[in-house]
């Protein structure tokens, strides 16, 4: 039967303590949740889906197969870059300290073998490696099993963390609890006095509400255009429902985003700012994410059926659209921005189906070319930002970095087609109809020249490092501009 063990683990290795030797029972360290900060499985089969999606139809079939034969062809088919992963750095010089102590060091982890070994050949720290290998799931008491056979009962001590690990601990030397929960605990305590290291600080609410990220809902703001544009902010019915319009955009947002936050974490891992995000990090469980994505959706959802069938339907498309953007349109090139735009008119055009006011062919075209500059800024952005990292090699998403000039061309003369068509606008019988200082409205075109050019100078410079509307928010100067064309329609009006 084909074994669970890559290397025979060496002797026992002998360690001074007070001028004698004694002789130190291997210490075995679990991955997940201990050594890693994440869960290997999900971090592997995320990868795989972000890599080819097609294998998201398989995944089912594979599970049906046992968990075993899961974690195998997970991981024969994805590829990791286990250097990026978030270890547990105070455990892990620890670790280095009692090796070079002589301590002898094992890895043994439900994960499978292939993943482990990478694990462990990045790391040089074990001495031998027990690990899943496509036929029996080295977990609880499986792992207990196989750790007395190879160390005799009693003849190991073991760092884990979780409650299949509590089995293991039975058979144990000494029980070292890493981070664990307050129910791993007390079944712990009922044999064992556990060892408590490298207990992590509470996570704060503030990381759980940093994950949905709630700074990005000020885009959603743009369903409240259409009421605006038509200048029906007095008419009772309507707030209400652009206001649960909103709510329903806000919800599938951050559902969109937590996706796209699972899908990124090697990229966002290897990025100077979104290596910080709470999932990236690994301060929150992926298990969070993976809960809140379908709640958020069904929310999302059903908020939208309230105020209309229709309205449900384009949040509906909002959802899937960002979902198709998140697993493959994001690393096709000139396509993802085209796309990035669409979502913020999507916004418009559903804030208009919210409260029964269409959008004016003018407004929809004004706000295809602005977004579609804003989108390439995002990406302009990112390749200035990455060039900081990996130099000339630098790429983000699709583009490599000789690509950004030609993305600083076409986004300026994106901003700068958004400003004829208001110019245009303009001078409609349509605007002046609406407006009855209609001249006012031409102090809009130097404005948002202005803005668009500096918002592009900015980023040439490096300064743009996420999204350019959360940017514009925080810049004095780009808020400035926003109240003094808002004050300015209004006057006209």
């Amino acid at each position: 039967m084909k074994t669970t063990l890559i290397e025979k683990v060496s002797a026992p290795r002998r360690a001074e303590v007070r001028g004698s030797p004694v002789r130190l029972p291997p210490l075995v360290v679990d991955l997940d949740g201990t050594l890693l900060k994440s869960d290997l499985l999900l971090e592997s089969v995320l990868a795989l889906v972000k890599q080819q999606p097609r294998y998201l139809f398989a995944l089912p079939l594979w599970l049906l197969k046992g968990k075993a034969r899961f974690k195998r062809e997970v991981a024969r088919r994805v590829s990791l870059d286990v250097g990026l992963l978030p270890y547990r750095k105070d455990f892990l010089d620890d670790l280095r300290a009692q090796r070079a102590g002589g301590r002898s060091l094992v890895l043994a982890t439900a994960s499978d073998s292939q993943l482990a070994r990478q694990v462990a050949e990045h790391l040089q720290l074990f001495d031998c490696v027990l690990a899943s290998d496509g036929i029996t799931n080295l977990s609880g008491d499986a792992k207990r099993e196989r750790l007395v056979r190879e160390f005799g009962e009693r003849g190991f001590d073991y760092a884990a963390n979780g409650p299949a690990d509590v089995a293991v601990w039975r058979s144990a030397r000494k029980a070292i609890a890493v981070n664990p929960g307050s129910r791993v605990l007390r079944a712990l305590e009922r044999f064992s006095r556990p060892e408590i290291a490298f207990q992590d600080e509470a996570r704060p609410l503030k990381s759980y509400w940093n994950a949905l990220r709630p700074q990005q809902w000020c885009k959603n703001l743009l369903v409240l255009v259409p009421v605006f544009a038509a200048h029906r902010f007095f008419d009772a019915a309507l707030p209400g429902r652009a206001l649960l319009a909103f709510l329903a955009f806000c919800c599938c947002a951050s559902s969109g985003y937590l996706f796209n936050d699972l899908l990124d974490l090697a990229a966002d891992r290897h990025h100077p700012r979104k290596q910080f995000r709470p999932l990236a990090a690994g301060s929150l469980p992926l298990a969070y994410p993976l809960a809140l994505i379908p709640l958020l959706a069904i929310l999302g959802g059903i908020l939208g059926a309230l105020v209309s069938p229709l309205l449900f339907g384009f949040v509906l498309g909002y959802f899937l659209l960002a979902l198709l953007y998140s697993l493959s349109i994001k690393n096709v090139v000139v396509l993802d921005v085209i796309v990035l735009a669409g979502l913020y008119t999507l916004r418009l055009v559903a804030g208009s189906a919210a409260v029964l006011i269409w959008p004016s062919q003018w407004l929809l075209a004004f706000s295809i070319f602005l977004f579609l500059s804003l989108a390439l800024v995002k990406r302009y952005g990112e390749l200035v930002v990455m060039r900081g990292v990996d130099g000339d090699q630098a790429r983000a998403r699709g583009y490599e970095i000789s690509d950004a000039e030609l993305l600083a061309s076409m986004g300026t003369a994106s901003g700068y087609l958004a400003v004829l068509v208001l110019a245009l606008y303009l001078t409609t019988p349509t605007a002046r109809a609406l407006y009855a200082r209609l001249e006012l409205l031409w102090l809009l075109c130097p404005l948002l020249l202005y803005w668009i050019g500096r918002i592009w100078l900015v980023a040439h410079r490096g300064l743009v490092h996420d999204d350019p509307i959360l940017f514009a928010t925080s810049d004095r100067i780009s808020r400035i501009l926003v109240l003094l064309m808002v004050a300015t329609s209004l006057l006209a009006i």
